[in-house]
């Protein structure tokens, strides 16, 4: 294989694993515009929705059915952590929130490996695995399923805040909570709708991607990690970015461990971040609008 066709070949792999980190980006994104949270168990939900639909299938249930019901079940997980843990505390500083949010990861965590063992699980691919030709490259189908699916969830997303009255409700609180509580929005309200939307969208990627990658109890911290690099790189705030940004961690990520070496794969995308903080805080894009003074 020439340099050209393993550059193509690196980077459709890049783009693959990059739009999970996308998705992921785009959960923290969510939460950060509705409350100014980083919301630090977003990975977990990612590997509840893998855990919970690889166990759905194992049992008979059919695929589309299995992510639908792991999406629903990790949504009402996340609306869990909104009620329970971040609302009686809604008034305190923004760091005691964060740090609620680090102790409900170890938690997640901790049920995880309780309720499904310290072993990795894998499911078969959705439509089986042979290979698909892209020039002298090849594509695992299932990474055409990622890729759709974040596609899918991008759009979906921009149309819920662009033309319906809750998705620009939760866009007012994004701006300034005051008003919209002003304008008679509940913002409690729109707040536990951010962290359940977001995290049924990371548990059904979480469902998606069970095929490509092994999931354990533990999976969940990485991707959080590559995921919030992609909110910050391509500017928190700013969900298009946040999958502009996810892409790119991807394809630095996989460029670098096929030209350099695996063992620094981690380290180009967390020195990447540290330039974009120190070149460009906003981001690659910029940030979004959030609440007031973020």
């Amino acid at each position: 294989m020439d340099l050209g066709d393993k550059l193509l070949q690196l980077a459709l792999s890049g783009i693959a694993m990059g739009t999970i980190y996308g998705i992921v980006g785009l959960g923290f994104n969510i939460i950060f515009n509705a409350t100014g949270v980083i919301n630090f168990a977003q990975g977990e939900f990612v590997m509840l929705g893998g855990m919970v639909t690889i166990s759905l299938v194992s049992a008979g249930v059919p695929v589309p059915l299995a992510l639908v019901i792991a999406g629903l079940a990790v949504a009402v997980v996340g609306m869990l952590l909104e009620r329970l843990a971040v609302r009686p505390v809604s008034g305190a500083a923004i760091i005691s929130m964060i740090t609620i949010t680090i102790g409900a990861s170890m938690l997640l965590r901790g049920l995880g490996k309780l309720l499904w063992g310290p072993n990795a699980q894998h499911m078969t691919p959705f439509s089986g695995s042979v290979p698909i030709h892209v020039g002298s490259a090849v594509v695992e189908p299932q990474e055409v399923w990622i890729a759709g699916t974040a596609l899918a969830i991008v759009i979906a997303v921009q149309l819920f805040t662009n033309y319906t009255l809750t998705g620009k409700a939760m866009r007012a609180c994004a701006i300034n909570r005051g008003a919209a509580r002003l304008a008679g929005i509940n913002v409690e309200r729109m707040t536990l709708l951010a962290f359940g939307l977001s995290a049924g969208l990371s548990g059904l990627s979480g469902g998606v991607m069970a095929p490509k990658t092994m999931v354990a109890w533990d999976s969940g911290t990485p991707l959080g990690v590559k995921g919030f690099c992609a909110a910050i790189i391509g500017g928190l705030g700013n969900g298009t970015g946040a999958v502009v940004g996810g892409i790119f961690v991807g394809l630095l990520e996989s460029l670098g461990a096929g030209l350099i070496s695996s063992s620094y794969k981690d380290a180009f995308s967390l020195l990447v971040l540290l330039l974009v903080l120190f070149v460009r805080p906003g981001g690659l894009l910029g940030r979004g609008q959030t609440k007031e003074g973020l």
